[in-house]
C-alpha cells in the first residue's frame, strides 16, 4: 500500500518513515518539498503520486510564537489541512490527521473525551481546531487523532531542552501546576501505522475523533524528574539538578498553556484496539537513542 506522509522532517513525521511496516511503501514530503498552505501544489502531487493513504503530520506547532504569526498558524494548520482534505476527498483517499490537546481550554479535573466542548486559548489550539474542523467537513474518511506533550530524539521538545538545560545548570524552574500525558513521537507513528495496518486489511477503519496520549498524568515537574533520573542513569548526564517547583504564574509565557491536558484514550482502545503506552517506558528508550546518536569526544 502507497502511502503519503506530509510533515515528513518534523518530530512524529521521522518516526513515521523509519517505523513503516512490511507491506507498506512510504513516500515522505517536508515542507521543502511540499508547502501544504499551497492548495494547487497539494492538489498537483496528490494526483500525481495517488497514494492509497494519506498521513498528515505537518503542523505548524510553535505554540508561543503563534501568538503573534497568526496567519502562518492558521495558513498550515487551517487552510493547508482543507487543502489536504478537499484534494483527499476528491481523489478517494483517507486521511490520517494529527491533533493537540490544546483544542481544551484546560479548567476542566476529568479526562478530557473527544466529544467533549472546545474552547481553546491561544492562536496555535484555535487554528489546529479549525482545521480538524475544515478536515471534518471536507472528507468523509479521516481519522483525527489527538495528542498531547509530544517528545522524541527529533526535533525540539521538553526531554531535550531539559537535558540541555540539567548539563549547564545546577538548579532548574519546573512548572508544578499543570498536569497532562508525556507522549512519544514514536508511539503515535506506531499508533497511526495501526490504523493504517487494519485499513490495508478491511478496506476500513472506524472513522472519526480520538484520542492518544502516553500514560499516566503527570506534571511538567514530574517529567523533568523522571528525565533527570533516567538520564543519570543512562550515563547523559554526569550530575542531577535540583528541581525547583514553580507555578504558570511565574512563568508567563506569550500563550496561555492548559493547566490540565489529560486525555481519555477509551474511545481509540474500544474501535481499535489501541491502548495508551507508558511514557516512562518510551523515554527509556528517546534517552537510549539520543545516547547512541551522540557525538563523542
Amino acid at each position: 500500500m502507497l502511502v503519503l506522509v506530509t510533515g515528513a522532517q518534523g518530530q512524529v513525521g521521522r518516526e513515521l518513515l523509519q517505523r513503516a511496516p512490511p507491506g507498506f511503501s512510504v513516500i515522505g514530503y517536508g515542507s521543502g518539498d511540499l508547502d501544504i498552505s499551497d492548495r494547487a501544489q497539494v492538489r498537483e502531487i496528490l494526483a500525481r503520486i495517488k497514494p492509497q493513504l494519506l498521513i498528515n503530520a505537518a503542523a505548524y506547532t510553535a505554540v508561543d510564537k503563534a501568538e503573534s504569526e497568526v496567519e502562518r498558524a492558521y495558513g498550515v494548520n487551517r487552510d493547508g489541512v482543507a487543502h489536504l482534505a478537499l484534494a483527499a476527498e476528491e481523489l478517494g483517499i483517507p486521511l490520517l490527521h494529527i491533533s493537540t490537546d490544546y483544542v481544551f481550554s484546560g479548567d476542566s479535573d476529568s479526562a478530557y473525551q473527544p466529544g467533549d466542548v472546545t474552547a481553546p486559548s491561544g492562536v496555535y489550539g484555535l487554528s489546529k481546531l479549525a482545521g480538524e474542523q475544515q478536515l471534518q467537513q471536507h472528507c468523509s474518511r479521516h481519522v483525527i487523532l489527538r495528542t498531547s506533550w509530544v517528545f522524541g530524539a527529533h526535533g525540539n521538545n521538553f526531554v531535550k531542552t531539559m537535558l540541555r538545560l540539567g548539563r549547564d545548570r545546577d538548579e532548574l524552574a519546573v512548572v508544578a501546576d499543570q498536569r497532562g500525558c508525556p507522549t512519544s513521537a514514536g508511539s503515535i507513528a506506531d499508533t497511526l501505522w495501526a490504523l493504517a495496518s487494519i485499513f490495508q486489511r478491511d478496506g476500513a477503519l472506524k472513522w472519526g475523533l480520538y484520542h492518544y496520549s502516553g500514560a499516566p498524568a503527570c506534571t511538567w515537574y514530574d517529567f523533568a524528574d523522571e528525565i533527570f533520573s533516567q538520564a543519570l542513569t543512562q550515563g547523559l548526564l554526569e550530575k542531577r539538578p535540583s528541581l525547583k517547583a514553580i507555578t504558570t504564574t511565574e512563568y508567563p509565557t506569550p500563550a496561555k498553556r492548559p493547566a490540565w491536558s489529560v486525555l481519555d484514550c477509551q474511545a481509540l482502545e474500544h474501535a481499535h484496539g489501541l491502548a495508551p503506552q507508558s511514557w516512562t517506558r518510551e523515554l527509556q528508550q528517546v534517552l537510549q537513542q539520543l545516547r547512541e546518536t551522540a557525538p563523542h569526544g
